[in-house]
């Protein structure tokens, strides 16, 4: 634990650079309930229409990253970091800090997402979230409103579940590329694009 706090206060000093600062507030606004993360998701399933079911599905399995860290905040009650000689960085919106929420839906996004990217022709996609998850996990030390456990325990959850979910996923995603095909071949009346 004196470890933790140790490592969060050297995190957190990182803030006094107004830079760093706007970027770690940014970031975790966007992290708020997991929104940026879904949008991405949603928007994954927009543009590849082929995938789509695995990217919903994929997006399905960040939201229950999210949910699932709540559950467990709700059952182990650690309390926020308290760092008298600094403020955190950002609004919080509980007094439980264990698991990161944040760190749970951006680790179970770079998990599913880039499985399902990578099958599909937005694979060069690919190395963009890894990082942007881990400066997501790393925004909620700096903002000092979590532990580095925390974030490292979210962050676990988070993959957890989405390599867990993944052959469910997947499996979305290789149906439909198989049957893609055979529906382009098709008249548009029998594709299901005609008009009565």
């Amino acid at each position: 634990m004196r470890y933790d706090h140790q490592l969060l206060a050297t995190l957190r000093r990182f803030g006094a650079d107004p830079a760093v600062a706007g970027t770690a507030k940014g970031l975790s606004l966007a992290g708020e309930h997991a929104a940026v993360w879904i949008a991405v998701g949603l928007a994954g399933a927009s543009a590849d229409r082929v995938r789509r079911r695995a990217w919903l599905r994929a997006t399905a399995l960040v939201a229950g990253s999210h949910a699932a860290s709540i559950a467990v905040k709700r059952v182990v009650r650690r309390p926020r970091p308290q760092l008298p000689s600094d403020e955190p960085l950002v609004r919080i919106t509980g007094r439980h800090g264990f698991p990161s929420s944040h760190a749970a839906s951006s680790a179970a996004a770079a998990t599913a997402y880039c499985a399902v990217l990578a099958a599909g022709p937005l694979a060069r996609a690919v190395p963009l979230l890894p990082p942007l998850a881990a400066a997501m996990c790393l925004s909620r030390l700096v903002a000092g409103v979590h532990y580095p456990t925390d974030v490292a325990c979210g962050a676990l959850l988070g993959g957890v579940v989405a390599r867990l979910g993944r052959d469910w996923t997947l499996a979305a995603g290789t149906a439909a590329a198989a049957a893609a095909p055979l529906t382009a071949a098709l008249p548009p009346y029998l594709a299901g694009d005609g008009h009565d």
